[in-house]
């Protein structure tokens, strides 16, 4: 299996691993002539099939993922399509009578449970009694996944926020990890699959990089069962969230294009009913219930009810709802990003979806103003702060919230801070709300003013500083600082550079 965990995948929705495996591209509601009450024509499966490229495959966790893939992409037609499921497609697969098709029928048979499973396993059963070949090692489908070593990660505050499994199936081994959120109910945010041979660096490596920042974890090992009870609500709980949203296939995929969370989900429900039940099924708290705890926490937000002693904390508004996808394309967000102290000003102005991820704004910005992302950054919003999830730093993950629910009008400012150490901040204004121009490209830099500070140089009293010792060829540090920036000669540092074209061709890269 290919050590990269979520696989590139190209504009013709081919999901990689080193090669293309399945092809899906379903319509918005299911027209199949299933759900419409006739006879599916050659011509109308053709669009609904999906297609692996079975020779591209090394292993049965691929044919997992494709399977998985198209699943994904078939439940956002609804119940619908479950009723197709083994009513349409099943039969379909076997009719066509391919090694493609017997391990597309694999594959379902595996993720699913239940007599969709049956009717899969069945079906592929029948196609190779009648001769049609496949891998040998698509048998190992059939083989249940066991649980070698299962841990959990703990911060200061005893609050999960990893869940690692290593899992074995006929000799090859497994891995994956999720990534819990604490401050978002515990909701499972990424799925990644591992390669096993880099099990213990990566957790090493994650030990090593929090303990750099100055966060304390603890990593301990935990029984299977209390692995499945974890995971499980943790996928609970995001489906809960997920519920309000409406979706569609860009949402089955990660930033790279390839499977996203909704594919892995589905992969790793599949691996967690081989493991022991718990003691008791997973509860979540989403149900109207509330426990004694958020009791006391609502209590204590009433003025005057507060600890005695304690000093109210700053009080966040509710955030607003995701833009639903029936309300139409998001509008342009025309934003000023300026650099607090900055003299004189540096600054960009940008033109965004409004419907953009906090996290996709943070890597524009970088691009902007030519930051490395080396280091930490944090948006503050009236909603609250937002960043890679930190629940000492009281930071919710940036990835689940758009610019738009954070900034609903004109006028309306957040907060952005780079490296906390040389604390690069940043005013962001909403300058206009624009209707999206068909013959304009987003995001595009429309305006803006010099060059942004090198990395690492002090913030912006240390890059003015910078700027005035590379101005004086006769200061004594004049030399030691071009060549801390790599520069032949001084004129090849400019502060007053900008080139707005130029920048816009780099944010446009990165689509």
């Amino acid at each position: 299996m290919s050590p990269v965990s979520r696989r590139r995948k190209p504009k013709s929705r081919s999901v990689r691993s080193g090669a293309p495996l399945v092809v899906v591209d379903p319509p918005e509601e299911c027209d199949c002539p299933h759900c419409a009450g006739g006879e599916p024509t050659p011509e109308q499966l053709d669009g609904l099939m999906p297609l692996v490229d079975l020779g591209a495959m090394q292993d049965p966790t691929e044919i997992e993922v494709a399977a998985a893939m198209f699943l994904a992409v078939g439940a956002l037609v609804g119940e619908d399509f479950d009723r197709a499921l083994p009513e349409l497609f099943v039969p379909t697969l076997e009719t066509t009578a391919t090694a493609s098709a017997r391990a597309m029928l694999a594959g379902i048979a595996a993720i699913c449970d239940g007599d969709t499973s049956r009717f899969a396993a069945q079906a592929a059963g029948r196609l190779a009694e009648a001769g049609v070949d496949a891998p040998a090692w698509l048998a190992e489908l059939e083989i249940p996944v066991v649980a070698q070593e299962c841990r959990q990660f703990l911060n200061p505050m005893g609050e999960t926020f990893l869940l690692a499994g290593m899992f074995q199936r006929a000799g090859r081994s497994l891995a994956v990890f999720v990534v819990v959120d604490p401050l978002d109910c515990g909701a499972a945010q990424e799925i990644l699959l591992i390669d096993p041979d880099q099990w213990d660096a990566a957790r090493r490596s994650l030990r090593s990089d929090l303990q750099a920042g100055g966060v304390s974890i603890r990593d301990e090992e935990i029984q299977p069962a209390d692995f499945r009870r974890a995971v499980q609500e943790a996928l609970e709980v995001r489906a809960d969230h997920d519920q309000d949203h409406d979706r569609d296939v860009d949402d089955l995929l990660d930033d790279e294009d390839g499977p996203g969370y909704p594919a892995f989900a589905l992969l790793l429900r599949s691996w967690l009913r081989a493991l022991p039940e718990p003691a008791s099924l997973p509860r979540h708290r989403h149900d109207g219930e509330l426990d004694i705890a958020s009791i006391s926490a609502l209590l204590d937000r009433i003025p005057g009810r507060g600890r005695r002693g304690a000093v109210p904390g700053p009080r966040t508004a509710k955030l607003p709802p995701k833009r639903k996808k029936s309300a139409g394309p998001a509008p342009i967000y025309r934003i000023k990003v300026g650099l607090k102290g900055a003299r004189p000003p540096i600054w960009r102005r940008l033109d965004v979806p409004g419907d953009i991820t906090l996290a996709r704004l943070h890597t524009l910005i970088q691009v902007a103003f030519d930051w490395d992302d080396s280091h930490l950054h944090v948006f503050e919003t009236p909603y609250g702060s937002f960043g890679r999830p930190d629940a000492e730093l009281g930071h919710r993950a940036e990835s689940r919230v758009t610019l738009e629910q954070v900034a609903t009008a004109v006028n309306d400012k957040l907060h952005y801070t780079y490296d906390f150490g040389d604390s690069w901040e940043h005013d962001i204004l909403v300058e206009q709300i624009l209707d999206p121009d068909p013959a304009v490209t987003y995001p595009r830099c429309v305006g803006g003013r010099r060059a942004a500070p090198p990395e690492d140089c002090g913030g912006v009293w240390g890059y003015a500083e910078l700027v005035e010792i590379l101005a004086d060829p006769t200061h004594p540090e004049h030399q030691d600082r071009r060549d801390w920036l790599g520069l032949a000669e001084s004129t090849a540092f400019d502060p007053a550079r900008f080139d707005a074209t130029a920048i816009t061709a780099a944010l446009q890269r990165l689509r």
